[in-house]
């Protein structure tokens, strides 16, 4: 299995040039999203209550160290539904259209976006590996919340799903709003 280190220094990171992938606007993604449950959302909302359980969270926990609302947000997408699908399930394998009232959208980009590209050789550059995509996901928490840091010209992460064949993924940040 590929090594996955704690993430670097601030200073680490900034010293390495960004890979970013240019998001075209009218580019088209979907997402699920929560309609119910403690935390839901509209369709086009970024969740500002973190960090939870999903692996690219680049939110602050309270002093507490316990999930918070907060300024810093997250969307997840992928240019393909089987994606989001493979991925928003992945715990239970099941599709359970109840729980937490999960909703299919398709959207275009209004905007273009930049993305930081973690599907090719930048995650080495970084010191990480491809298990950013796969391994213990507090660790990968922890690396996007210092990527965020790192490169403000950044609207969020590609990253290669694990569960659709490394198909395309996408955790936006708030920073893909404006």
């Amino acid at each position: 299995m590929a090594k996955f280190p704690a993430a670097p220094t601030l200073a680490t990171l900034t010293a390495i040039s960004p890979s970013l992938r240019r998001l075209p606007a009218g580019t088209v993604l979907a997402r699920i999203y929560c309609a119910g449950g403690e935390h839901p959302v509209a369709w086009n909302q970024f969740r500002q209550f973190g960090p939870g359980a999903a692996r690219f969270d680049h939110h602050l926990a309270d002093a507490d160290g316990n999930p918070q609302q907060q300024d810093r947000a997250i969307l997840y997408a992928a240019v393909a539904a089987r994606t989001c699908i493979a991925e928003f399930f992945q715990a239970h394998r099941i599709i359970n259209k109840h729980r937490h009232a999960p909703w299919l959208t398709v959207f275009a980009l209004a905007a273009d976006l930049n993305l930081l590209d973690l599907s090719g050789n930048f995650v080495t550059r970084i010191g990480a590996s491809t298990a950013l995509h796969s391994g213990p996901r507090a660790r990968a928490r922890q690396w996007a919340q210092v990527l965020y840091q790192a490169y403000p010209q950044g609207a969020g992460i590609v990253y290669a799903a694990s569960m659709d064949g490394n198909a395309p993924a996408l955790a936006l940040w708030e920073r893909a709003q404006s």
